[in-house]
């Protein structure tokens, strides 16, 4: 399976990780004795790291084989405490390493459990094997009700819309086949889950004989999809003769020499440079070149970049044609490139793959292998590398002692100082002018399906992908998506992987207020009712006591910007000892001003 380099650790994983109480007696058999044991082998040879679970019965042959065959070991089990979890998990870790964790889900209740953090994953377009089960499905040898209920005739079908395949295999052969595709298409661009559902009975059935051996990594090919050399050819002598480029930089791996290449590429040929706040970092966002702070709505200056540009390349840019329209009015002056594999995945169940762009020249290949070679079609870098340009954000003023999002920004950054640090989530009011991004890994991007409650989840994958690494690993969350995922922390303290969440606490569903207000404005009806049904108070919810419920330490609410420094110094010195920290930050309802400027009343996304 195609992995990006280990981020920490030096045990042969990714990351290495405390096993608490689960260290199992000497395995009991040494080659495959089950047909269970053939899946966890598999995964082994595979070299999956982890697996995260909520524990099921459907699967109970596996999670034998899992700690009395493989000995809890290359994968080791990570227990979660919600199906939803344990695959936002899996989607953190991708979004750090480019590689999958495996994940298992207890028959149809679990998957149902475990969808929306499946779309969340699709949406990103990152691998996740998530396996299920079912069974048995020969019905005669099921037990009364619970088999009956909990089995289905085609389970995939609750997810076959918004994963790249899907399976059910018959036999522990054909199980190891499946297991084999599954991890290489989930690992192959474009990435996305995948789904393999397991019958109980081929699980827990002994081997008639035992599976000849293969090589794995034989069933495992590295996949380029190379840009056609003429075409390169044509698109750089556009970018050489154009006198306004601008560079759309999406969806990009964290890889540091694709960020290097990027920068040079858009310094050769004197590029502006627009990213997002949807996906990960993707280039530098003080340097000269890029255009504003980076958003997950266009803001005006970048708008008016596009509008003006005469060349548009696209790298896998999220909702190229929703961006063109807005910037543009219509169809864009320029000419588009647009850099992508992504129609690949394009079905018509739910149209996440956004609209149809006007598009000149497309590219089918990743911008990773697309970038060298228009950097080499056009002459190579040949402008030095530009410093930084001065940092000039200004925090929104304080009032009254309320804090805002920006101040809970600007007292984090001087809290961590100098350290290495990894955003791992950030919330729908992040001004992205507060937090200059210098590193791939300095911002791994959002949930990708909006859905609400993945925050902690993708977290605590992300940070157990970082432990070791050196990075301080922080996300910070609305206090709707804490809520929604806060059990999630009890992994990372149960595993000691180390994490600091700060909530942005705003005590309501600000989003909706906003379309309530929209609503109100529309109909002529009375706007100070907006809040009704939305806030989170009479009683206020102790958020930092719920992650001391979890095993972390809880910091807060704290209310007065005066006294956040001290509080997330104290949070930061857990987190270097190893632990797990919270803090409740109280923030003022509100998005930044330019967010309020461009998206008013009409975000859609809530929190």
């Amino acid at each position: 399976m195609t992995r990006a380099a280990p981020v920490g650790g030096s045990d042969g994983n990714p990351s290495s990780i405390e096993r608490p109480g689960g260290v199992p007696a000497t395995a009991s058999a040494s080659v495959p004795v089950f047909g269970s044991d053939v899946v966890a082998q598999t995964l082994r040879d595979l070299g999956v790291p982890y697996i995260a679970i909520n524990p099921g019965a459907s699967f109970r042959g596996l999670h034998d084989s899992l700690v009395n065959f493989l000995g809890n070991t290359r994968p080791q089990i990570l227990l979660c405490l919600h199906e939803e979890h344990a695959v936002a998990i899996a989607h953190g870790y991708a979004k750090v390493t480019g590689a999958p964790l495996a994940v298992v889900v207890h028959s149809n209740v679990g998957l149902m459990h475990a969808t929306m953090a499946i779309f969340n994953a699709w949406c990103d377009r990152m691998p996740v094997v998530v396996l299920g089960a079912t069974g048995p499905v020969d019905a005669t040898k099921r037990r009364p009700w619970i088999d009956w209920i909990h089995t289905a005739r085609d389970q995939g079908a609750l997810v076959r819309p918004y994963v790249k395949w899907d399976d059910q295999p018959a036999s522990p052969a054909a199980a190891r086949e499946s297991l084999l595709r599954a991890a290489w298409l989930a690992s192959t661009a474009p990435q996305a889950p995948v789904y393999v559902n397991l019958d109980a009975e081929l699980q827990e059935a002994r081997l008639a004989t035992p599976l000849p051996p293969i090589a794995s990594s034989r069933y495992m090919p590295s996949v380029v999809s190379a840009p056609v050399t003429a075409v390169v050819a044509d698109v750089a002598s556009l970018l050489r003769s154009a006198r306004v480029p601008v560079l759309l930089i999406g969806r990009v791996t964290r890889d540091e020499r694709a960020w290097q290449a990027r920068v040079q590429l858009a310094e050769a040929i004197g590029a502006k440079v627009i990213t997002d706040l949807k996906v990960g970092a993707a280039f530098p966002t003080d340097h000269p070149l890029h255009v504003g702070a980076p958003a997950v709505i266009l803001q005006a200056d970048a708008a008016t970049a596009i509008a003006a540009a005469d060349v548009v390349v696209s790298l896998d840019w999220v909702d190229l044609a929703g961006t063109l329209k807005t910037a543009c009015g219509g169809e864009p002056s320029g000419r588009v490139v647009h850099v992508s594999l992504d129609h690949v995945l394009h079905n018509g169940w739910s149209m996440d793959h956004q609209g149809l762009p006007a598009v000149d020249v497309h590219i089918a290949a990743t911008p990773e292998v697309t970038v060298p070679a228009l950097l080499e079609a056009v002459g190579g870098a040949r402008a030095p590398g530009m410093p930084p340009r001065p940092h000039a954000f200004v925090p929104a003023p304080v009032g009254e002692g309320a804090m805002t999002t920006d101040d809970v920004a600007v007292a984090l950054r001087a809290a961590v100082g100098e350290r290495a640090v990894s955003l791992l989530h950030l919330p729908l009011s992040w001004n992205g002018a507060c937090w200059p991004f210098r590193h791939p890994l300095e911002f791994l991007g959002s949930d990708g399906g909006g859905g609400i409650g993945g925050g902690p989840g993708i977290a605590v994958g992300a940070a157990l992908a970082l432990a070791g690494s050196g990075r301080l690993a922080v996300a910070v969350c609305g206090d709707g998506d804490f809520l929604m995922g806060v059990t999630a922390l009890w992994t990372a303290v149960h595993y000691r992987i180390p994490l600091l969440v700060v909530v942005a606490n705003n005590r309501t569903f600000y989003n909706d207020e906003v379309h309530q207000e929209r609503m109100a404005r529309m109909r002529d009806r009375p706007v100070a009712n907006k809040w009704i049904g939305q806030r989170i108070s009479d009683p206020n919810v102790d958020l930092a006591g719920m992650a001391r419920a979890q095993g972390a330490e809880g910091f807060g609410p704290v209310e007065k910007h005066d006294d956040l420094p001290a509080v997330l110094a104290a949070a930061i010195r857990v987190v270097e000892r190893g632990g797990v920290a919270v803090v409740d930050a109280i923030v003022r309802p509100g998005y930044t001003p330019a967010m309020s400027a461009v998206a008013g009343p009409g975000a859609t996304t809530r929190g």
